[in-house]
């Protein structure tokens, strides 16, 4: 059986994954991983210029030809190459860089993330055991990850931006497990053949990744079960479901530790409670929103390469927002909206806009208010001359979600949640202006992040269908604000 690295690092999660792949594929869940890869794919490139020029072996399906490649390389005295690949015994690897050193080779494996996890090490260690076996002289193993306190001005300085950590010692620790895994994924696939393999669920269906086929393999499950309670730990969950905790009946009749609002959850749907509503509590939430109000949100992406001055990986940058407003209750509501320039620095220009909607010493409400509070604070360090403005727009905000979180009104229909995604339909059903799921393109900040990163790349037809369907799905977000506070105000 050929095994390649990915295969490999699948099945020492779950030796199901490749007998689902190779016999029931249309059982696995769509998963949107295209900004997933296309992260690592920009992260890869250019770090493959870390240690100077460099060789690249072009993908091709026949791997015969990369191996073919490779070797040619090797043989040309090449000093780095990328995507460097190998066989043996039907294991088949690519090396993200092959790095040459005075006493023989380096692995350098790249990684997007801010650190090094332990499946990254089972990665290198595969890549080991091949490279090794196959006949190269390997002297150290290396794993290139982004440095999370890296902060760009200037050009992009690769030194600064990449770490390297030295994981030989925990690869070579690793490499009797190794072979000792590569026989039993091989005995587990000759024994299960063409007859689908039993398999309990557990935390492999969660970690290191999310499993395409939980959907398939959780399909026993009952609706709710232990796996829908908000806010509690998967380990917990399996614990529970292992002991036979597993529907909400069960749960009522066995008692298991709670919390008081993970009980709440389960009580309200099983016993079909009618809402929890504490009117004085609310009451005193919306007493404190005072007119004219405004109801702000944000959207953020996060780039793994800093893209502007000032900026670190994964650092939270605003692009967009969307901000109704009524100076009084019986006001008529207002709309005001920001959407930066596609592939330009969005944050100064963002923050004067912020400044000149928003003014001073004004009620300004948010949903989950930490979020919007930190971009602020953020900008306001940035931008010193705008600070006073934007720190007095940060005092005054106020969190529309609050009554919910501390479980002042409570349904079933929010289901543990206090997401504004849960709260929206609960509060307002079946106005077809407030569904989510009904807007085209982007349904989730989520969508809205991966869309608009990159979106500079895409056809100017693309560019303005992404526009139109962020500024849609960001308006929603403050209409739905406006309009869960008359449902508070109506209790």
């Amino acid at each position: 059986m050929m095994l390649s690295k990915s295969q490999y690092i699948r099945a020492i999660q779950c030796p199901k994954m490749l007998w689902m792949d190779k016999f029931m594929p249309d059982k696995a869940a769509e998963m949107n991983l295209d900004s997933f890869f296309a992260t690592g794919n920009e992260v890869g490139d250019l770090a493959r210029s870390y240690f100077g020029n460099y060789s690249l072996v072009d993908f091709s399906y026949d791997k015969e030809q990369m191996i073919a490649d490779t070797e040619k390389l090797i043989r040309e005295n090449a000093e780095n190459i990328a995507e460097a690949s190998f066989m043996f015994d039907g294991l088949f690897c690519s090396v993200d860089i092959l790095h040459r050193n005075h006493y023989g080779w380096d692995i350098i494996e790249v990684k997007s993330s801010t650190d090094v996890s332990d499946v990254y090490i089972s990665d290198m260690a595969f890549q080991y055991y091949v490279l090794t076996n196959a006949g190269l002289n390997i002297t150290g193993i290396y794993n290139m990850h982004l440095n999370r306190n890296y902060v760009r001005y200037g050009e992009l300085e690769l030194d600064r931006l990449f770490t390297i950590e030295d994981c030989t010692d925990a690869v070579l620790l690793r490499q009797s497990q190794t072979k000792l895994n590569i026989d039993t994924i091989r005995r587990y696939m000759a024994i299960a053949d063409d007859m689908e393999p039993e398999c309990e669920i557990g935390l492999q269906c969660e970690s290191p990744y999310k499993c395409a086929y939980k959907g398939y393999c959780h399909r026993h499950l009952p609706y709710p079960s232990v796996f829908n309670i908000k806010r509690l730990s998967d380990q917990r969950k399996y614990d529970l479901y292992y002991d036979n905790i597993i529907s909400y009946e069960n749960i009522i009749l066995r008692k298991p530790k709670l919390s008081k609002n993970q009980l709440l959850q389960v009580e309200t749907a099983y016993y079909n409670h009618p809402p929890q509503i504490n009117k004085k509590k609310i009451k005193e939430c919306i007493d404190e929103f005072t007119y004219p109000l405004y109801f702000l949100d944000f959207e953020t992406y996060q780039p793994a390469i800093p893209k502007f001055d000032g900026m670190s990986p994964y650092m939270q940058t605003p692009f967009q927002y969307s901000l109704h407003a009524l100076q009084s209750e019986s006001a008529e509501l207002e709309h005001y909206e920001f959407l930066t320039k596609e592939g330009s620095d969005p944050r100064r220009e963002l923050a004067e806009r912020l400044c000149n909607d928003i003014p001073l010493d004004v009620c300004t409400l948010a949903f989950n208010m930490t979020f919007e509070k930190g971009v602020i604070r953020n900008l306001a360090e940035l931008y010193p001359d705008l600070a006073e403005h934007l720190m007095n727009i940060h005092d005054n905000i106020k969190d529309l979600m609050t009554p919910f979180q501390k479980k002042y009104y409570y349904s079933a229909a929010l289901e543990g949640s206090y997401s504004i995604k849960y709260v929206l339909p609960a509060m307002c059903p079946n106005d077809p202006e407030l569904d989510y799921h009904s807007l085209e393109g982007i349904h989730n900040g989520g969508e809205a992040m991966t869309a608009f990163d990159g979106l500079e790349k895409r056809s100017p037809e693309e560019i303005k269908t992404i526009r139109k369907n962020l500024l849609t799905y960001c308006r929603l977000d403050t209409l739905a604000m406006v309009k869960i506070l008359e449902k508070l105000r109506e209790i």
